[in-house]
């Protein structure tokens, strides 16, 4: 764990997000997230990801785990950065100074900002993940207004050079200081918002298939199929495509597509294999017409 601190700044983010501490010792990575009962490979997951944008298989994430990350991230940026980050501008850009109402126009902007992500963050909350979109552009729209803002139309009295060399610098210094800032956080709400699409997601998508699968072996019962349904079927399991299945019945390759999906979820049966067995079981074929 220590090497793995020391070498990657992204994983100093991540394990504070994970609620772990530092002060790891000689402990491996695993023994680490053991003792703050952490699910190892989950936190391996969300590391190669923010390290190496690796994805990991929803397998291998643990949903608590994953939430209890994303908990902490939310409250890093509500509590922690973006109120930090706020002061770091009001001293950069002094909206005080009457001289001008760039810096005050900065300060309304970044507050819009941050009422964005706030919104983004509530719609996670409640599971809105559809708006996340929507959200995302609307961030971005904000925080490149502010960066523009403050490159093009920064009060250019203030920072020109015939002024005291030092004046100058304590001015520009806070103001580059800030630049800097806003990008990192740019770039780790980005981050951030990748991680609950390409692993949140995905995570969610199959534990819910697995429930539908759950439901379907405690409930055994399986609709009828159509009569239209069973001829596709005797098609299937004789081996023809698609297309060669529409062309022998005389309807759209689209159709096909859907009586499949429809016989699959009737009979809870996803392989060739197994509908072959049920029509032969059924006697919708003759066994020995069948190539096997």
């Amino acid at each position: 764990m220590c090497d793995l601190m020391a070498h990657e700044e992204e994983a100093i983010q991540i394990i504070s997000r994970f609620g772990l501490n530092m002060g790891v010792g000689e402990q491996t990575i695993e023994q680490v997230c053991s003792v703050h009962q952490v699910h190892t490979p989950t936190f391996l997951a969300i590391v190669n990801y923010k390290v190496f944008r690796q994805r990991a298989l929803p397998s291998e994430i643990d949903l608590n785990t994953l939430n209890r990350y994303l908990r902490h991230a939310h409250a890093y940026f509500l509590d922690f950065r973006l109120p930090r980050l706020r002061r770091s501008l009001i001293e950069a850009v002094n909206p005080c100074d009457t001289s001008s109402q760039i810096p005050m126009l900065i300060l309304r902007c970044y507050d819009e900002f941050v009422n964005e992500i706030r919104t983004h963050i509530e719609h996670e909350n409640e599971g809105l993940y559809e708006e996340h979109e929507h959200d995302d552009q609307r961030i971005t729209d904000k925080l490149t207004e502010i960066k523009n803002l403050i490159i093009k139309y920064y009060p250019a009295d203030l920072l020109q050079p015939g002024k005291d060399e030092s004046q100058h610098l304590h001015i520009s210094y806070p103001l580059v200081s800030v630049m800097s800032d806003l990008w990192h956080t740019e770039h780790d709400f980005a981050d951030h918002c990748a991680i609950e699409d390409d692993i949140l997601r995905p995570a969610l998508a199959q534990m819910r298939s697995g429930s539908r699968k759950n439901k379907a072996v405690s409930q055994p019962e399986t609709e009828e199929l159509s009569d239209r349904e069973r001829e596709v079927l005797v098609q299937v399991v004789k081996g023809l495509s698609n297309k060669e299945i529409a062309d022998v019945l005389f309807i759209s390759t689209h159709t096909v597509i859907s009586h499949r999906k429809n016989i699959a979820r009737k009979l809870n049966i996803h392989s060739t294999a197994g509908l072959t067995i049920y029509a032969i079981v059924n006697k919708l074929v003759d066994i020995n017409h069948l190539k096997i």
